[in-house]
C-alpha cells in the first residue's frame, strides 16, 4: 500500500508516462573505465525505458575536457553491449537529436547562458584564482567554509556590480570569466523524487555554481545536463544517489528557463557499497578483496591493469542479474532473471533508499547459476578456445561429454581445464599427499588385479565398467575405498574428478588400461 506523498508521486508517474513517450538517457563522462555501479544505472534506465516501450539514449559529457581518457568513450560502448543493453540513439546510432558528444554540442550551450544572465538568473564573474584561493584560506581559518552565494557575489568583480561598458571591456581585452547561476537567497525548493519522495532544500545553503567557462568556452555539467535534457525531450532522470545534492540547482534552472512543464521526472538511486557495507565501493575495495570493479578489463595509459568481470570468466546474464538485484528487488523469492524478465518486472517503486551492499561471493553465485544452465555443447564451446591454447585437438563430441562431466562443479568457465586437464594427458607425476594416504604395500598388488577386470570387458561404457569393478570389490572383500581411491589416483593423479567409471568410458579402455599400468610402475617401486 502506498501512503498519500506515495500516491501522489505514483499518480505522477503515470502521468507523465501516459503524456508523454518515455525518453531515458544514460550520460556517462568518458574520464576512465566505467564503474559497476554506472552500469546499473544504465541498467535501471533501460529496464525503465523498454518497459514502458520508450527510448535509451547514450549521450556522452565530455565537456571536462581536462579530465578526458581516450579510449574510456569505446569502452563505454563496448560494456553496454556486452550487457545486452540496446541503444536507441547515441554517438554511433545517431538519431534526431544528435550530436549526442557534448563536446559536439559546444555552440549549443553559450546562448543557454546569456539567456541566464540576460534574465537575471545568472552573472559573469571575473574572479581570480588566487582571490579565490584566499578567501577559502580565511575561511578555513576561522573554522568555516567558504561559500560563494548572495553574502559573497556582490562584493566580488561580477556583472552584478560592474557596469555593463566594463564587463564587455574586459571581455573583450581577453580576461577570464565564467557565468554563475544567482542562487535566490532564503528560498525553499520542494522537489519530488520518484524513489526518495519529497526534498525539500533552502537555497541559503547553496552556492552560485559555475555554469560556463571562458578558458574553453564549454559549460560545467549543470547547464550541459539540463539544457540537453530538455533539447532531447527526456522524461526521465535516473541516476546516483551521488547527484542529489545537484538536484535543486536543476529544478531552478529549469524553473529560470520557463521550462517547468517540461521538466523530467527525477529519481536517484542508491549507491553501491562495500562488501563490509561501509562506505560506496571503490576500485580499491575490489584491489583489496580479489574481485573487479568494472564490466569489463581496462588498461590505463601508464600501463594500470584493472579486472573486468568480462575477462575474469564471467557470463554476462549472470553480471546483469547480479546487479539488478543491487538497490532493487521484484518483491518475490525469485532470484533469476532473464533480461525480458527483468524489464517486466522493473519498478521504480521497488528501487530501495538505502545503499546496497555488494558481495563478491554473490556474485560467483549468480555466475554458476548461469553455467550450469549451459547446454553442455554451449559450455563445450565456451570452453574450446581455451584448450585450444594447450594445443589439444579433441572431437567436438566428446569434449562435450568432458564438459558435462564436471559442469556442477564450475564457476567459471576457465575452471574446466583444471578439472578436466587429465583427460587431454596422462599424469605425469601423482598427488604425494593421495599417494601417502591411498597407495598402500599392497595396492599395486591390487591394481594389477583391476587391470585385468577391464582388460576382459567387453562393453566398455558406464554401467558396465562401474558393475564390472564393483562385482569384482564384492568378490575379493577389498572394500569400496581401498579400490577406487587407488583406481582415481592412476587415472587422474590426484584425488579429483567426476566418476571412475565416466573417466574410463571417455579415456578409452586402452588410455584407461596404460594409465593403471603406469600407476603400478611408477608407485608399487
Amino acid at each position: 500500500m502506498f501512503d498519500q506523498k506515495e500516491l501522489n508521486l505514483h499518480l505522477k508517474l503515470s502521468n507523465k508516462m501516459s503524456n508523454h513517450k518515455v525518453r531515458v538517457r544514460f550520460a556517462p563522462s568518458p574520464t576512465g573505465p566505467l564503474h559497476i555501479g554506472g552500469v546499473r544505472t544504465a541498467l535501471f534506465n533501460y529496464f525503465f525505458a523498454r518497459k514502458h516501450g520508450g527510448d535509451f539514449i547514450l549521450r556522452i559529457e565530455d565537456t571536462d575536457s581536462q579530465r578526458f581518457v581516450p579510449g574510456a568513450e569505446d569502452y563505454i560502448n563496448e560494456s553496454l553491449r556486452w550487457c545486452g543493453i540496446k541503444i536507441d540513439e547515441g554517438v554511433k546510432e545517431g538519431g534526431p537529436h544528435a550530436p549526442y558528444r557534448q563536446s559536439e554540442r559546444k555552440p549549443i550551450y553559450k546562448q543557454y547562458a546569456d539567456r541566464l544572465v540576460e534574465s537575471g538568473n545568472a552573472y559573469i564573474a571575473f574572479d581570480a584564482p588566487d582571490v579565490l584561493d584566499k578567501l577559502r584560506t580565511d575561511a578555513e581559518a576561522k573554522g568555516e567554509v567558504f561559500t560563494y552565494n548572495y553574502s559573497v557575489r556582490e562584493k566580488m568583480e561580477t556583472s552584478l556590480v560592474l557596469s555593463a561598458s566594463e564587463v564587455k571591456q574586459r571581455i573583450e581585452r581577453g580576461d577570464q570569466w565564467v557565468v554563475r547561476f544567482k542562487m535566490p537567497e532564503n528560498e525553499e525548493v520542494v522537489m519530488q523524487d520518484l524513489i526518495r519522495g519529497e526534498v525539500r532544500v533552502n537555497t541559503s545553503t547553496l552556492d552560485d555554481k559555475v555554469l560556463f567557462k571562458s578558458s574553453d568556452m564549454l559549460p560545467t555539467y549543470h547547464l550541459a545536463n539540463v539544457t540537453d535534457d530538455y533539447l532531447m525531450e527526456i522524461s526521465h532522470v535516473i541516476r546516483g544517489e551521488e547527484w542529489l545534492p545537484s538536484l535543486p540547482l536543476h529544478v531552478l534552472l529549469y524553473r529560470a528557463f520557463g521550462w517547468e512543464d517540461k521538466m523530467p521526472l527525477f529519481a536517484h538511486l542508491p549507491l553501491l557499497l562495500k562488501p563490509t557495507g561501509n562506505g560506496k565501493l571503490s576500485k580499491r575495495d575490489g584491489d583489496k578483496m580479489g574481485f573487479p570493479v568494472f564490466p569489463l578489463l581496462w588498461k590505463s595509459g601508464e600501463g594500470e591493469i584493472s579486472r573486468g568481470y568480462r575477462e575474469d570468466g564471467y557470463i554476462p546474464e549472470a553480471f546483469v542479474n547480479l546487479l539488478a538485484l543491487l538497490g532493487w528487488n521484484p518483491g518475490t523469492e525469485q532470484e533469476l532473471f532473464t533480461m525480458d524478465e527483468l524489464i517486466q518486472l522493473f519498478s521504480i517503486e521497488r528501487v530501495n533508499k538505502s545503499g546496497a551492499r555488494f558481495d563478491p561471493e554473490k556474485a560467483k553465485w549468480f555466475n554458476h547459476q548461469y553455467l550450469i544452465r549451459k547446454t553442455d555443447k554451449e559450455l563445450a564451446e565456451m570452453f574450446l578456445p581455451i584448450l585450444e591454447q594447450y594445443n589439444f585437438d579433441v572431437p567436438f563430441e566428446k569434449l562435450v561429454r568432458i564438459v558435462g562431466l564436471v559442469k556442477e562443479r564450475l564457476t567459471f568457465v576457465h575452471e574446466i581445464w583444471e578439472q578436466t586437464n587429465f583427460f587431454f594427458e596422462r599424469p605425469l607425476e601423482y598427488d604425494q599427499q593421495t599417494v601417502a594416504k591411498f597407495w598402500k604395500e599392497d595396492t599395486a598388488a591390487i591394481m594389477n588385479e583391476v587391470t585385468d577386470v577391464v582388460s576382459g570387458i567387453e562393453k566398455w561404457d558406464v554401467q558396465t565398467i562401474e558393475h564390472s569393478i564393483k562385482e569384482f570389490i564384492n568378490a575379493k572383500g577389498y572394500g569400496m575405498g581401498k579400490v577406487m581411491n587407488a583406481v582415481r589416483l592412476s587415472l587422474v593423479g590426484a584425488s579429483k574428478g567426476p566418476g571412475v567409471a565416466d573417466i574410463c568410458e571417455v579415456l578409452g579402455k586402452d588410455e584407461t588400461i596404460q594409465r593403471f599400468k603406469q600407476a603400478v610402475a611408477i608407485l608399487g617401486k
